[in-house]
């Protein structure tokens, strides 16, 4: 329980692979119960462990040691109180975060100064209740000690409010430059390591922050020409689009609003860096109010149905994976080439949706959490205030398979989805659907009996309910990998009744293969000879 929710040893490996994250906001307005829900999935190629950091009370004449990336040292002042939180995610009064990096202009990144992205959202969490005041916290801790990570931005949500705050350095001038925005209440938005913010209003505080730097420091270094007459624009001042930018990046945008907006009829141009063509909105108005399960599908995406659809193609192969192997760009005869960034990928580390609720007791603040891939994991409900956290979710070593491990057993099952990944994923979806639901089907019972007890009892209703779900889920997952082991051994497929067929190509993909090698291939009919 008292272990950090991030390994000593794995900070500076998180920090190499952190720039491949994706966050989804939808304010208590767009849901279909009043949730306001915060999505943010880690992708990186490390295995963390879910854990829980008590509240607890301190000298306020101690320190706090931060270590820059160059190395150096330095104190930070502690506080008289830190709330309880669950890694660098989310607090005992709900307020949530997440981030994604856009790296943006690089010459701005001073990596002589201490506090990095990951350290300010865990010190926000440890001293803010509301989005509000952990943007004053992570903004006057930059400003005293200096920022120490690229551009990135934050999603940052409580019961009432729910913001985006983009920060990047100030290339050795100290401090950050910073610009946060509300999302209004009714709206979605979306992020996903590119800066979202353009233009934003100086005379509104109720809806804008900004450092006062923010417009004098590009000016300074040449991102922004104040006598141009063109209205200054944040993301474009430090985080200027690229091509390979846009498609990695605003791709992953666009695919939300489309699926939350299909009657907005949201043009692909812009992230196919089309000249001329407009950025997409930084929120938008969902054409229905969400449920937990449509949160839950727009993060589940490989672009399917669309142009740019990962299971189509002669690269998906013979049967629909959405998934290649890295590097994700490429050079053949001279020309660069890169697969789409789908929202789902194989090398997500963990992914959670904060479900915040101004109608409940803080002491029933609520995240859903998962290892790995989304299109194949599986949710449960974790309490903030657990007694305990799952077994499963709370061990594993990077370098050692172990089915005791939920990170394992996740990756087990979608590493061997990719053998025969259409067929195979039907069986995945159909589990992973059937949990879900019957988790959420059982939130409400489960709620009203922990609302009518008080203190330790309703804590501990609500960790048996989150640890039996969190055990469901491991449960079920070993079963369902050697369920696939046993119905596709050895390329074939067995029935209800376990007779075993073959699983014959489509013939779309065999028509592929005769035209690029089919002689390689074909029977000759001698009898015509």
């Amino acid at each position: 329980m008292k272990k950090q929710f991030i390994i000593s040893t794995l900070i500076l490996f998180l920090f190499n692979v952190s720039f491949a994250c994706t966050n989804l906001i939808v304010t208590k307005g767009a849901s279909v119960n009043g949730s306001a829900y915060l999505v943010y999935l880690n992708d990186g190629e490390w295995l963390p462990h879910l854990s829980v950091t008590p509240a607890a009370d301190h000298n306020i004449n101690d320190s706090l040691i931060f270590t820059s990336l160059s190395g150096k040292k330095y104190k930070v002042h502690q506080v008289a109180h830190t709330y309880r939180h669950v890694g660098i995610l989310m607090n005992e009064h709900q307020l949530s975060i997440g981030e994604t990096t856009f790296t943006g202009r690089r010459e701005l990144w001073d990596k002589t100064l201490p506090l990095k992205y990951w350290e300010l959202m865990r010190l926000a969490l440890e001293r803010a209740k509301t989005a509000r005041e952990a943007i004053k916290v992570m903004t006057s801790l930059v400003e005293q000690y200096g920022y120490g990570s690229e551009g990135e931005s934050f999603s940052i949500v409580d019961p009432d409010e729910a913001w985006i705050m983009e920060m990047i350095g100030t290339g050795g001038e100290g401090g950050a430059v910073w610009v946060a925005k509300r999302i209004p209440d009714g709206m979605i938005s979306a992020h996903a390591n590119h800066s979202r913010i353009g233009e934003f209003p100086l005379n509104d505080p109720e809806n804008c922050l900004y450092s006062k730097n923010v417009i004098k420091l590009a000016v300074e270094k040449g991102y922004y020409d104040s006598s141009s007459g063109e209205p200054f624009r944040f993301n474009d001042a430090y985080d200027p689009p690229t091509p390979a930018h846009l498609k990695y990046t605003e791709t992953r945008v666009w695919s939300i609003f489309r699926r939350a907006a299909p009657s907005q009829n949201f043009s692909p141009d812009y992230h196919r860096a089309v000249p001329g063509a407009k950025p997409y909105p930084l929120y938008i108005k969902p054409d229905k109010k969400l449920s937990l399960q449509d949160v839950f599908s727009l993060i589940r995406d490989h672009y399917e149905g669309t142009p740019f659809d990962m299971t189509k193609g002669i690269a998906a192969g013979p049967f629909g994976n959405p998934y290649r192997s890295g590097p994700l760009q490429w050079e053949v005869n001279g020309k660069k080439y890169s697969w789409e960034r789908t929202i789902s990928t194989p090398q997500t580390a963990y992914v959670y949706v904060a479900q915040v609720r101004k109608n409940i007791p803080d002491n029933m603040a609520l995240m859903w959490y998962g290892f790995d891939d989304t299109y194949t994991n599986c949710f449960f409900p974790f309490y903030i205030m657990s007694e305990k956290v799952p077994e499963a979710y709370a061990k594993g070593d990077f370098n050692k398979f172990d089915f005791k491990s939920m990170w394992w057993t996740f990756n087990f099952v979608s590493n061997f989805a990719k053998v025969c990944y259409q067929p195979m994923v039907k069986d995945i979806k159909k589990v992973q659907y059937e949990l879900e639901s019957k988790f959420i089907k059982e939130q409400d019972s489960i709620e009203k009996t922990a609302l009518n007890r008080q203190g330790a009892e309703r804590i501990k209703t609500l960790t048996e309910f989150s640890i039996k779900c969190a055990n469901t889920v491991h449960d079920r997952w070993v079963e369902l990998a050697g369920y696939l082991v046993m119905k596709y051994n050895d390329g074939y497929k067995k029935d209800e009744k376990n007779r075993v067929h073959s699983l014959p190509y489509p013939e779309e993909w065999l028509k592929k293969v005769v035209e690029i090698e089919g002689e390689k291939y074909l029977i000759e009919d001698k009898k015509k000879k």
